[in-house]
Formats: structure tokens, sequence, C-alpha cells
């Protein structure tokens, strides 16, 4: 688990780096003096990549093609932009390039990813989830859908914000849980606090505490969870409160890689704790421990009433 945290922290970094307007290399310096193994993996990949520029330098040149780079340019600025978004496409980084110095990370359901933060920090992205990140910004954010735990360096002077569509939040030096879905954002905090929407609602969120905000934007509730659930999904358990029958199958989903669909009485309420392991292996072991029925329909796993 180490050696995959360090290599996906590299290619982070291979990709932030091959950008020409990239200028944090006070952060990417430390990152390299943290561990001997970040520069060994950053190298591995520099050495890799370079193999395949070579080979497409090979490749015959046509007419309009551009000019090559001109002497001088330094060992770290070896990687373009198109090349970068292939670096990330053939790690399985699932980054995506956009406008203006953003990028996406993806993931399908199943798979997290671990992103470092330029200048400490990290998100961890769990299964079918989308995040976009600003290379000139690292405090910045949108959590398109999906699920993350965010563990925040704070700084006062310029605070960590995500962006959940048309909601707000801003870190208070912290370790806090989102979740994303077609019916409702979750937020769950474990460590420091942030503040929900601080321009409207303000709602000031401590350790042990959750906010539910529903699709359609009426209100929102405050409620109370475990620290130690916070962010459990990385260690391969989901917990389930007063869950619907539809909100566990796409919580499973997305955990797992398995799909779930809910049938029969959609509006059945949920509590109960699950290994995503087990239940990858034989979505059947679901069944005596939620209550539940499950079965497959030749194209997902159907979990109903009994």
């Amino acid at each position: 688990m180490a050696n995959e945290t360090i290599r996906e922290q590299a290619i982070v970094w291979a990709v932030r780096t091959g950008d020409a307007a990239f200028e944090d290399w006070d952060a990417f310096t430390v990152w390299l003096e943290q561990d001997p193994a970040h520069a060994l993996a950053y190298d591995e990949l520099v050495a890799g990549i370079g193999d395949a520029e070579e080979a497409l330098q090979a490749l015959p040149q046509g007419a309009n093609d551009a000019e090559p780079p001109a002497a001088g340019v330094t060992r770290r600025r070896w990687l373009g932009g198109a090349l970068a978004a292939g670096l990330a496409l053939a790690a399985g980084l699932g980054a995506w390039q956009l406008r203006g110095g953003s990028y996406a990370v993806e993931t399908a359901p199943g798979e997290t990813r671990l992103i470092a933060l330029a200048g400490g920090g990290e998100i961890a992205l769990g299964g079918d989830s989308r995040i976009v990140l600003d290379r000139k910004d690292a405090r910045t954010a949108s959590l398109s859908h999906g699920q993350a735990l965010f563990t925040i360096r704070h700084d006062e002077a310029h605070p960590f914000r995500l962006t959940l569509g048309e909601d707000t939040l801003v870190d208070v030096g912290t370790v806090f849980d989102v979740k994303r879905t077609a019916g409702a954002t979750t937020v769950e905090v474990a460590e420091g606090a942030v503040v929900f929407n601080p321009r409207r609602e303000n709602v000031h969120l401590s350790p042990g505490q959750m906010l539910v905000r529903p699709a359609d934007r009426r209100g929102y509730r405050i409620g109370t969870v475990r620290l130690g659930q916070v962010g459990e999904w990385r260690e391969g358990r989901v917990t389930f409160q007063d869950a619907t029958l539809a909100d566990v199958a796409d919580d499973l989903t997305r955990a797992t890689g398995v799909v779930f669909i809910a049938r029969a009485d959609r509006s059945r309420r949920i509590s109960g704790s699950v290994l995503t392991g087990p239940v990858k292996t034989d979505p059947r072991t679901l069944g005596p421990l939620l209550g539940i029925t499950v079965r497959y329909s030749g194209e997902a796993w159907e979990i109903g009433d009994r």
C-alpha cells in the first residue's frame, strides 16, 4: 500500500511539473526530500516516459509539426502538456487536463486514488468519483460527484475551499469526508472544523458532526457520526445510518465495483455496517447482515425487502 501511495504521488508530481506554468518547485523539493523512495519513484517515471518520448521523436515528422523545444530546457520540464495527459492515462490515474490550468481526476467504481496536494495535505478519492483541481491554486477543488476524504493543512491566510455545486466548504484545519450523490450531499468531520456556505448559512461543523444537504437544496440537517466512521471506506468498510435501499445500492456499487440496484420498497431504511471485501467476493453475504434479499438478475445484483 505504501509503495502504491508513493507511486500515485509521483504520478501527480510528474504531471504537475510537466506543466510549463509550474512554479511550485519548493514544495516539489520538500516532497522529494521526505523519503528517498519519493525521488526513486519519480525518476523511474521520468525514465519510462523518456523512453516513450524518444520513440515518439523517432516517428516521421509532418510538414506542419511544431518546432522541437529549444536547448536548455531543464530536465524537469521534459513533459509537455499533451504528454502529461498521456502519462496520467497510461499510469491509470484518470487525470484529465482542462482549460485554465485545471485538471480532473476520476475513478471507476471500486477504485480509489490518493492525490498529494502541493504544500501538504492529501485527498483520498473513492470509487466512481470525479474531482477538479487547479495547478495554479492547490487550495481550491470542486467535487463533481462521488466521495472523497480530505486531509488539509490549515492556512489561515489562504484557507482550502471545496465547491459542491452551488455550495461551498471552507476548512479550519481539518480531516473531513464529503459524499455527493443524486440524492444528497453529506459532510462528516473527523478533525478540526469546516464551515458550510460561510456567506449564507454559515454552519460550523466540529469533529463528530455531519451535515446532510438534499439534492433539492431545501434546507439541511445536522447529525452526529462516530469519529472512527469518517473515511472508513478507505479501510474497506461501509456503514449505513437510516439509509434507503437506493443509497445502499449506490454506496456499495461505488465501494466495490459490483453493480447493485434497489428494487421493491425503495422507502425502506437500512442501518448496519459491512466489510466491502466479502461483499465483493459474494454479494449474497449482504442478506443476513442487513436483513434484505439479494439476487442476481443477470446484469446486476438486486437488493430489496424480505
